[in-house]
């Protein structure tokens, strides 16, 4: 069987969430698909996301963007962390160019870095992107539009394809997109089993919190008790708050638990707002403006979830109670159907095939 060598970026877990069902799927329709992920990200989460069995290789395939928290960019350390990536470009894609010959790579797919879609056009071996954005978008907008800027063009624009995954930018810039709708591995509302285990009355709301795998927490300390509000949030923000509950001390996946929440509270980010809105869990999420996704994102929930936006300042000091409750109350939309994965998957399997 063929060797596909995937690439997933580690700025935040939303690029696992898309690239995951695809693999997925691939897996149901290739179960002996040799199959290698390159990635940053912990290999827990991986695995706790990718069921297809996989080997393992660290990845240097992209910078992202340098961030202080979830939502704030340091564009001057960003620059500079490029500016070192580039210094060598040439060298480096040889170099990523003779691994991918060496572990016999037949085909490469990235989300969404740049660096093994170059790698593999220098080693002759087919090649796509597969993301919502690209690296290209995301660094002129903070940093310009400079030769670094032109050199990471090249790698998306000379793929076989961007599958370009909706909702996200329009890459209008790309002769090679192929859209793909959206994708998400949505749980199951397992909401009876875990008001047993928690011991909850059917008037207790819970609420997820997640900032998408970025570094930083939020200081939930500061809020204030909210009637019947309990909080899930992850074990290492050590939150100390009476209505916080521990998401790693409960006995299911992190999809479950979205698909069994009232309401998710975020920042806006691929895999949170299209996996909510797949579960049918309507979402708060804080104000990020400047980050060149949004208004894609917000549009899209907007048009197929419950949703309201609320300041930095308003999350941070937990002045969101109205809204939350609205969003809780008031009647869920019908969940979306992820249609993306198999969409993705079937394009690669042709190449593989062909």
């Amino acid at each position: 069987m063929p060797h596909l060598v995937v690439s997933i970026s580690g700025h935040g877990f939303g690029h696992v969430a898309q690239t995951a069902p695809v693999l997925n799927a691939l897996h149901r329709m290739m179960p002996q698909l040799h199959l290698t992920v390159r990635s940053t990200v912990p290999l827990a989460h991986l695995h706790s996301r990718i069921k297809a069995p996989f080997e393992h290789l660290s990845s240097e395939g992209d910078i992202g963007m340098a961030m202080s928290s979830a939502v704030d960019i340091l564009v001057e350390e960003s620059r500079a962390a490029y500016r070192a990536f580039h210094a060598d470009w040439e060298g480096r894609i040889a170099k990523e160019a003779r691994l991918l010959d060496e572990i016999g790579a037949n085909m490469v797919l990235s989300n969404a870095g740049y660096l093994p879609l170059a790698g593999a056009q220098r080693a002759g071996i087919p090649n796509a992107a597969l993301c919502s954005l690209n690296w290209f978008d995301i660094y002129r907008h903070y940093c310009g539009d400079d030769s670094i800027a032109a050199q990471i063009h090249v790698c998306y624009a000379n793929a076989d394809a961007f599958l370009r995954i909706a909702p996200g930018l329009a890459m209008e810039h790309l002769p090679n997109i192929v859209p793909i709708a959206p994708i998400a591995d949505a749980g199951s509302n397992r909401r009876d089993e875990l008001d047993r285990h928690l011991r909850l009355s059917k008037k207790e709301k819970l609420v997820l919190v997640s900032m998408g795998g970025i570094a930083g927490r939020l200081p939930i300390e500061r809020w204030p008790r909210i009637g019947g509000m309990r909080w899930l949030v992850q074990q290492d923000w050590r939150v100390e708050h009476p209505d916080a509950i521990i998401i790693e001390s409960l006995p299911m996946s992190f999809s479950d638990l979205l698909s069994s929440s009232d309401a998710l509270i975020c920042k806006p980010g691929y895999g949170s707002f299209v996996e909510a809105a797949c579960s049918g869990t309507p979402v708060l999420y804080v104000s990020r403006a400047d980050w060149p996704e949004t208004p894609a994102l917000a549009g899209w929930l907007k048009q197929h979830s419950l949703c309201r936006e609320v300041s930095r300042d308003a999350l941070e000091l937990g002045n969101f109670a109205g809204a939350l409750e609205e969003i809780c109350n008031a009647p869920h939309r019908k969940p979306v159907i992820p249609e993306g994965a198999d969409q993705a998957a079937n394009w690669i399997v042709e190449r593989l095939q062909g």
